[in-house]
Parts: structure tokens; C-alpha cells; sequence
């Protein structure tokens, strides 16, 4: 391993925690490049589990230095409740956590923006989690933000937030009729934290450069799915910042020329959280079979997940995004109960078929899946440790859906812990 970024080939929620705790004990560096605390990854070891919404989920690993990069946006007080919550497990988080000096920081004001804005479109809400994500990206991109090295200056962090609050509160006053903010209250709440990220501040870019050129390897962990994406993903429905491995060069400051594989995560169905079309989502009965088998719910907000077939059409657009070396499938085993399987590999739209993933909305909603049918093995794999083991059915299945995505997979998870992993090299 030397530079691999592991990202997710659907909407989220792929099991990229498992992967990432996997791989990172062959990794010196575990890096996460973007999103906020919208996300998490869940990681289960020595029968235990644990959520993580902004720790890079290599922090369980001994000896590994955890980044945050400047693609990341930080809430100052969901990272140290996070840390304190570690601890308290007994997991050690201190020198071997970094930050991005140029992360972004969220205010609070971000997320009085989020929740009013999420209200204000009405049946074209996004289902957003609230916590000030997208409007902090959008302070970003508007030259309005600030970040970690704003606020560990003094002079410069008094200015930057005084010109905020001071904007913020002009919209919470005219058009959404809340009560300002107090310029003090806030400034005295992030003023307590200055000392905590000058002593995690780094410059990920010239650590991360440096290391890969004293032979280090660095692993870069992706917070959501290729289609949540905001350039590649289903539009509007999409968080914020770049999920493709492309994100990775962006939020770290490594180059593209030095990243050497890039690892997806696909789950053996699909499955995704908040609104947007989703053509292969199943009907009722066996939403709520699915849910219960593969415990969807959402790491982050606890809201169920809504699931459907594979959808061959959608990680086929993954694999050509990301530029995917290999792909890793996950809860294979959910599936051990099902007598037959599907595979979308294309949508029909008044009699025609689309093969290729469409940025049409009107194709994403209206298209009606076409399924290639496989039987189930209708036998338990989560105790399985090796390929040869499976079902020749699931097999089958696995040989597959490597045939349609034209790429190899290179692992089977078969369960959330650590040893229900079967390499198939």
C-alpha cells in the first residue's frame, strides 16, 4: 500500500468504516478528505461498535496517524465530544490525530441556515441532517468562510466572525424572523477551542507530500457515495462536497499523479437515506425484510434506509468516476435468505433502455428497472471464512456482478466484524 483512496460506489452507507479499519492496519496515514459530522462510519471489532462522524475510522488502529483534511468541514464540538467519547472506550486520541489548518469550521448560524433553507423548498427538500453542512460549504465557496487557521489568530478570528454574524443576522432578522445571534455568545463558545485545534493544526499537504516521499502509505477515506457527489451525483439530492476519489487530491493537497489505487465499496443491494430517486428501491414487504436483515438505519441521524436490488447501471458510472482499481462488496450475507436475486442493468423510459447512468431526473424517476434475474443459495455465509466456502449460487452472483461492472472484486464482508472478511485473491 502506498496512496489508496477507498470511496464509496453508491449513495452512502457501503460499509466504507469496515473497509477503512481493514486496510488501515497496512497504512501509516488514514486521511479523511471530505464531508462533515452528516456522515458516519460505523466500525465493529472485538464485539464491540462504534460510530464515527468526523474521526478517520483508522483512530482504532495502534501506531496510525489520523488527518482531517481541509476538504472536511468541522463542527469544533462534535469533533471533541467524539474524542471525549473515545476515551472514555478507552480508545487513545490525542498526538496521533491531525487538522487541516484550512478545514472550514461551522457556526451555529450555519445551522439555523440549514434547517430554514431545507424548509423553504418544500417538496424539493433534500433531507438533510441539519448540522449546518451545505450552508458552511456554501460560506466556502462565497469567500465567507472560516477556517482552523482563522481561528487560532486572534485579531483575524474577531474580524472574519464579527463580518458573519453581522450578514447572518441581517437574513435571520428580514426574511426568517429569528432571534439574532450574539456576536459574544459565539465568539466566547469558539474562542474555547482555539487551543485545542492549535494543537492539532497541521498543513495536511506538505505532512501527507512528505510522507509519501519517505515511503509511507497513506489511505484516504471518503465520507459518502459517488452519487451523492455534488458535480457527479443525482443532483440535486447530493450532499455538498466532492465524494469521488477526485475529492481526495482536493481536501488533502496530494496530487493526482501520486495516488496508486483507488479501492469502491458497493453493497451487494443498495440502499440510500433522504429523498432522490432511487429506481431500484423495493416495494414494502420487502423494504422492511431488507431493513431488518441488514440493520438499515442510519449511523449519523438513526433514520431508516430505504433499499432496493443492486443497481449494476449506477456502480458501472461509479467505476468510471472514481477511476476504481477494484471493488470491495459488502453484506453479502443479507441476502442469504432471498430464492432469487436482481440485477438492474439498465431503465426503460416509454420502451426504450438506457444502459448508461443519466443526469435526467426525468429518467431517474420515471424509468422502470431492467433486471437480469439470478438464483439465491438460501444458506447463512456470515461464518464463512473463505472464498471456496460460499455457496457455488452466491458465487455465481459475485462472478457476476463482476462480469457487468467489467472490474474485479477483490473482498466478500460477510458480516460487520473484522474477521468476517474473505479475501477473493
Amino acid at each position: 500500500m502506498s496512496a489508496v483512496v477507498v470511496v464509496g460506489a453508491q449513495w452512502g452507507d457501503e460499509g466504507k468504516g469496515k473497509v477503512i479499519d481493514f486496510l488501515a492496519g497496512e497504512a501509516d496515514y488514514i486521511v479523511r478528505y471530505q464531508g462533515g459530522n452528516n456522515a458516519g462510519h460505523t466500525v465493529s471489532f472485538d464485539g464491540g461498535e462504534f460510530v464515527l462522524h468526523l474521526l478517520p475510522s483508522g483512530i482504532f488502529r495502534k501506531g496510525k496517524i489520523c488527518v482531517i483534511g481541509n476538504g472536511v468541514v468541522v463542527d469544533p464540538k462534535a469533533l471533541v465530544d467524539e474524542i471525549e467519547a473515545l476515551r472514555k472506550a478507552g480508545i487513545e486520541v490525542g498526538e496521533n490525530l491531525l487538522v487541516s489548518d484550512q478545514a472550514h469550521l461551522i457556526f451555529p448560524y450555519h445551522k439555523v441556515l440549514d434547517r430554514h433553507r431545507e424548509r423553504s423548498i418544500g417538496h424539493r427538500k433534500i433531507g438533510t441532517t441539519g448540522r449546518g453542512i451545505g450552508p458552511c460549504y456554501t460560506d466556502k465557496a462565497a469567500r465567507m468562510g472560516i477556517r482552523v487557521a482563522d481561528l487560532v489568530e486572534d485579531e483575524i478570528f474577531r474580524e472574519v466572525l464579527r463580518e458573519n454574524i453581522e450578514e447572518k443576522n441581517t437574513l435571520f432578522e428580514k426574511l426568517y424572523h429569528e432571534v439574532p445571534l450574539s456576536f459574544e455568545g459565539v465568539y466566547d463558545e469558539y474562542r474555547g477551542y482555539q487551543e485545542f485545534f492549535a494543537r492539532h493544526a497541521c498543513s495536511s499537504a506538505r505532512l501527507l507530500n512528505q510522507a509519501l516521499d519517505e515511503g509511507k502509505s497513506v489511505l484516504f477515506e471518503g465520507a459518502q457515495g459517488t452519487f451523492l457527489d455534488i458535480d457527479h451525483g443525482t443532483y440535486p439530492f447530493v450532499t455538498s462536497s466532492s465524494a469521488t476519489s477526485g475529492g481526495a487530491c482536493t481536501g488533502t493537497g496530494v496530487a493526482p499523479s501520486r495516488i496508486d489505487k483507488v479501492i469502491g465499496v458497493a453493497k451487494a443491494y443498495t440502499t440510500r437515506v433522504g429523498e432522490g430517486p432511487f429506481p431500484t428501491e423495493f416495494g414494502s414487504e420487502l423494504m422492511v425484510k431488507m431493513r431488518e436483515a441488514g440493520n438499515e438505519y442510519g449511523a449519523t441521524t438513526g433514520r431508516p434506509r430505504r433499499c432496493g436490488w443492486f443497481d449494476a447501471v449506477l456502480v458501472r458510472q461509479a467505476v468510471i468516476l472514481n477511476g476504481l482499481s477494484e471493488v470491495v462488496l459488502t453484506k453479502l450475507d443479507v441476502l442469504d435468505r432471498l430464492d432469487e436475486i436482481q440485477i438492474c442493468v439498465g431503465y426503460r423510459v416509454n420502451g426504450k433502455v438506457h444502459p448508461e447512468f443519466p443526469a435526467s431526473q426525468k429518467i431517474l424517476r420515471e424509468g422502470s428497472p431492467v433486471y437480469e434475474t439470478v438464483k439465491g443459495w438460501k444458506k447463512d455465509t456470515s461464518r464463512l471464512q473463505h472464498l471456496k466456502e460460499l455457496p457455488a449460487a452466491a458465487r455465481r452472483y459475485i462472478d457476476r456482478l463482476s462480469e457487468i461492472l467489467k472490474i474485479r472484486i477483490s473482498v466478500v464482508s460477510v458480516g460487520a466484524q473484522r474477521h468476517q472478511t474473505i479475501l477473493c485473491d
